[in-house]
This record gives structure tokens, sequence and C-alpha cells, in this order.
């Protein structure tokens, strides 16, 4: 069923979503931040990208987000030898039959954990592409639906790392954003290492929050907040601002801006607020924007990070004042 069953007001979204964040961190030791912005993401509708070196808790995330949010999951784990047939399956002859009958790959599911999706040759990764931007999957001429809530959460190496291909430039623009965990603390190290005595066995087991219908719901409810027209132009500002700094030879498109507005509506959501203000776009500008950004070549020889250049842009470019009645608002003004 791909009609939302229920509505929510963006207040109870945000109590959802704490309540989602509580029950993963029950599991992830220690990185709010980066699994608020992994939610976000889910929220907002779209893809998240995780990068990061080994051993540093994406793959428990994920499945730990599926787990909470009531969704079907399956993992694929990403291989040189990998064919695009083994992402979104292929028509198999059935002798019983005698006809050719279709096999769905692992991508049928809503939450798929594409697990170091840059140790596949590019060919391979672009067999997700269909699916991540129109949410249907086409082999041999037939077109699948995929079922609602679909999301892709890809984990991938730093592209300094043995055996990795970088992703192509059209695929990194299909995720709404990139999160990074870093090193745990000594404390949350230990924690870990803790909470693995205390229940006895390596799998961790999250009990369900919501369901694919509240979750659906939760997404439907964010199309109720508010962006003054000088926030959206605001974003607008940051995105073409990626596009004219001097270390940047490509900039973000204009898919950067709508990944801007529609995590800056969860933020806003996180915040216990129906309307966005500008430290909300500041708190996922580098998430959505630094993987859209190409720098020049002599750029990498510096080691500049696009997430540096974001930095710089959201100095120069002024945030605006809130006040303002949005244009495309309905009905008059809000109360």
């Amino acid at each position: 069923m791909n009609d939302v069953d229920r509505s929510i007001a963006p207040a109870e979204v945000g109590q959802l979503a704490r309540a989602v964040l509580d029950a993963v961190g029950t599991v992830v030791v220690g990185k709010r931040d980066a699994l608020e912005l992994v939610l976000a993401g889910i929220l907002a509708g779209g893809h998240v990208l995780l990068e990061d070196l080994p051993g540093l808790g994406k793959t428990l995330t994920a499945r730990s987000f599926a787990q909470a949010l009531g969704l079907d999951f399956r993992r694929l784990q990403f291989t040189p030898d990998l064919l695009p047939a083994d992402v979104t399956g292929s028509f198999l002859y059935d002798q019983r039959n005698g006809d050719f009958t279709f096999r769905a790959g692992p991508v049928f599911t809503n939450l798929l954990l594409a697990d170091e999706i840059n140790r596949t040759p590019p060919k391979t990764q672009s067999a997700l592409l269909e699916a991540m931007q129109e949410k249907q999957v086409s082999v041999e001429g037939v077109t699948y639906k995929l079922d609602e809530p679909f999301h892709v959460l890809a984990t991938a190496n730093p592209i300094e790392y043995e055996g990795t291909y970088p992703l192509p430039e059209a695929q990194l623009d299909r995720f709404l954003l990139r999160v990074s965990f870093g090193y745990p603390q000594h404390e949350e190290e230990w924690e870990v290492l803790r909470r693995r005595m205390s229940r006895r066995r390596e799998e961790a087991d999250i009990k369900a929050v919501v369901d694919a219908a509240t979750l659906r719901a939760m997404q439907a409810a964010l199309e109720d907040v508010v962006v003054e027209d000088s926030i959206g132009r605001y974003i607008v500002s940051l995105t073409a601002a990626t596009r004219e700094h001097p270390s940047v030879l490509v900039g973000a498109s204009p898919r950067g801006s709508l990944a801007l507005l529609l995590l800056a509506r969860v933020r806003a959501v996180f915040g216990g607020r129906d309307y966005v203000v500008p430290e909300d776009v500041k708190s996922v500008a580098a998430p959505a924007l630094a993987h859209r950004i190409t720098l020049r070549p002599e750029m990498w020889l510096r080691r500049v990070d696009p997430a540096f250049v974001v930095g710089e842009v959201l100095e120069a470019t002024p945030a605006p004042a809130s006040g303002a009645l949005p244009s495309y608002a309905a009905g008059g003004p809000r109360h």
C-alpha cells in the first residue's frame, strides 16, 4: 500500500524521531549527531551515504535503523565481481511452465544496505541509479515499481583505501547527504565492549518503534513545515556560491538546493518547530553539499576538503532574518 494511512502533526514527528534515535542509540554508542543525520535523510525521503573506515559501525547503524523503523531490510555486499543483475534481479527459465519468470533482486525491499558500494565497478554501481531516483527497476524492457518507503543506506570506504572505485558524480548526487562517523572516544569504545559482554552474544536486536505506514506519515507531515521565501533564497544562494568558489571545478547542482530544503525541514522538526530557521540550513549544509562538489585537481594536492569549501561558503553568505510569509503558502498567515 503506497498511500499514507494516517496523518500526524510535525510535533509528533519530532517525538517519534527521538524515540527512534533512543532505540538505535542503545546499540550504536556515542554517535548521536551522525545518527540524527542518517534519520534526517530517511525522513526527508532520500538515501544516505555512510563513508568512513571499516569497523566504525556503519553496517550496524543501517541494520539498527531498519529494526527501529519496522522496515523490511536486505543487505547486499558489493564486490568487484558483482553484476547489475545481482542487484536488480533477472529473468530465469522455469522448466515447469516453459517460460521465463522474473526473480526479484535484493533491491526490492524497504531499506537496502549497499555495503561497501565503492568496491564494485561503476557498471554495477549504476544499477542502483534508477531505483534511487525513480523508485523503480527496469529489466529486459519491463518496469517494476518498488514498494514505499524505499531507501538506500550505502557504506563506502575512503577512496584512498585499497580496492575501491570512485562513485560516479551522477550517483553521488543521488545521495541526499553523506555522513562520517569517525573513531569513538575512549569511554565510548569501552561502552561498546561493556554492552557486548552484557548481552553475551554478537547480535543486538532492537524493537520496532514505528512501522512502514507510520514512517510514510512522518515523511508526509514534513510538507507542513514552513519555509519562508528568505530561507529558500538563502538555500539557493549557498548552493550557487559553491559553483563560484575558486577551489571548485564543479559546484553543487540544484539537487543540492533541494537536499538542503528537505533536510532543513527535518532539522526544524527535531528542534520542535514547524518552521525552518537559518540555523537548520547551516547544520546540514556540509553533509548535503560537500559530496556534490568536485574540486580543482590542484586542490587535491593541497588536501583541501570539500567540507572546508562549504564552511567558507557559509561564512561568506549572509543569513536572512526570519518573519516573511512564504509566497507558496495558501490561506493567509499562520498563527
